[in-house]
């Protein structure tokens, strides 16, 4: 019987090769094993270190590292962000940045301040740090364009309340109730416009053309007052008893405590020469430079 390690039992000769010995002069001297061979990205890819810095994820996330790797667009994308239907219903940016990033995440795990800064990344790694951007002097109302470097946007520092856990307490000013929080991901965001748009189907305009978007958001974060959970009597207080001034001390306290980049801009009205900042609008031309 012909021995079941010799690879090929036709060729003359006495040193015919095994497996292991062809494996090996595959190999040569590279002295690499196959496993431990360094797998590469079929296309470049960039780290981004995010603004949260991975604090306030779960154990065991590999969002807890604080950075996603994200590839370069390729026309595959700019399918994507041509796409009608994606630009109708609003999902056009959350299916672009999808795409792009190459970790291995849940998207919907994000938080909202880390996706911003994934969203201005791969913003400046497609079409480059210049974004050219309408402001409107809030004087006189006038309009300009200026060019603006998006390189130049920094994390907001790190709030000294934030550990390891995305969860928080605050004794409301005015009341004085306690209430413990959690700051929103995407998939918060998500569901909360879901069950807005459930609701109006519901009440079929019932509304009075309001819509409750500030108190189902409020009623996401917030998973305590003075200690008790039960989400019925949660969406009582804030419907009937967060006053108004607690809920501002609230928001604000959000604002500062949410890790985020800093879109701050400050520009000089041509009109008047005055210095104002504002908040750096994301309009059409931010994916769409040329549109």
């Amino acid at each position: 019987m012909a021995n079941s390690k010799v690879v090929n039992t036709d060729y003359p000769g006495e040193d015919r090769l095994t497996d292991e010995e062809l494996k090996q002069k595959v190999l040569g001297d590279s002295n690499i094993e196959p496993s431990k061979q360094k797998v590469d990205y079929k296309y470049p890819t960039e780290t981004i270190d995010l603004p949260s810095q991975g604090k306030l994820y779960a154990e065991g996330n590999p969002l807890c590292s604080g950075k996603v790797d994200i590839k370069y667009m390729t026309a595959k994308e700019e399918d994507i962000l041509t796409s009608s239907n994606l630009i109708k219903n609003g999902t056009v940016i959350d299916r672009l940045l999808q795409s792009l990033i190459v970790s291995g995440i849940n998207y919907n795990d994000l938080l909202v301040g880390d996706k911003n800064a994934i969203m201005v990344a791969a913003r400046i790694l497609a079409y480059g740090k210049d974004y050219d951007v309408e402001l409107t002097d809030p004087n006189t109302g006038e309009k300009q364009t200026d060019v603006v470097d998006l390189t130049q946007f920094e994390y907001k520092p790190l709030h000294e309340e934030i550990k390891n856990e995305n969860r928080f307490s605050l004794k409301l000013p005015a009341s004085k109730r306690t209430i413990e929080f959690r700051l929103l991901t995407h998939g918060d965001d998500k569901q909360i416009q879901d069950e807005i748009k459930r609701e109006k189907k519901q009440f079929k305009g019932g509304f009075a053309g309001v819509t409750p978007e500030l108190s189902t958001r409020l009623k996401k974060m917030i998973l305590t007052v003075d200690g008790e959970s039960d989400p019925i009597e949660i969406r009582k207080f804030v419907d009937k008893e967060f006053l108004s001034r607690d809920s501002l001390a609230f928001r604000d306290y959000i604002q500062k405590l949410s890790p985020d980049i800093d879109l701050q801009y400050t520009f000089y009205s041509e009109a008047s020469g005055e210095e104002h900042e504002v908040t750096l609008p994301m309009t059409v031309q931010f994916f769409w430079p040329r549109a």
